[in-house]
């Protein structure tokens, strides 16, 4: 045919048409916001330290400072120093699976850390769910607020159901 004719879709183009409009459509749906913050893992949570100016050194997986068999996969030790916080202090973070545990476990730690707080006039510890941070005072004033800082960006919304942790 010559001019002005029309041609007419084959059945199996109109299907293939069909099918990138249905594709384009379906991402019109797509949530477009920003992702919600899940807690960092452990490096995540070094990183918001140094961030600060202290120094993370030393850690340790499975090291909850006592023996408790629920707390020990949740726990990872190590030093930090750094701000007015001159010498290294050994302290425990306890990482939990979602704000849920994190409100059932949260007073067994205070048990756990009898094992390992010499003078509990100056047990130190720093909360955001799902994240409990513990140690041997006493700590610098500006040192604990870099710590208390780090621990709330890393925690971002507090819940992680796929951390693996308990």
């Amino acid at each position: 045919m010559t001019g002005g004719s029309l041609r007419l879709v084959s059945f199996p183009g109109a299907v293939g048409l069909g099918f990138v409009a249905l594709l384009l459509a379906g991402c019109s749906y797509v949530e477009t916001g920003p992702p919600v913050a899940t807690p960092a893992d452990f490096p995540g949570v070094a990183i918001e330290f140094q961030k600060r100016g202290l120094h993370v050194d030393n850690p340790v997986s499975g090291d909850a400072g006592c023996n408790d068999s629920v707390l020990t996969p949740t726990a990872i030790s190590f030093t930090v120093s750094g701000m007015d916080q001159t010498t290294r202090v050994k302290v425990y973070l306890y990482v939990f699976r979602d704000r849920a545990t994190y409100e059932r476990l949260r007073s067994t730690i205070d048990a756990c850390a009898r094992s390992y707080v010499t003078d509990p006039q100056t047990f130190r510890s720093v909360e955001q769910s799902p994240f409990v941070l513990a140690g041997q005072g006493p700590w610098g004033t500006r040192f604990e607020a870099a710590l208390r800082d780090g621990i709330v960006v890393a925690a971002g919304s507090g819940d992680n159901p796929d951390s693996g942790y308990p």
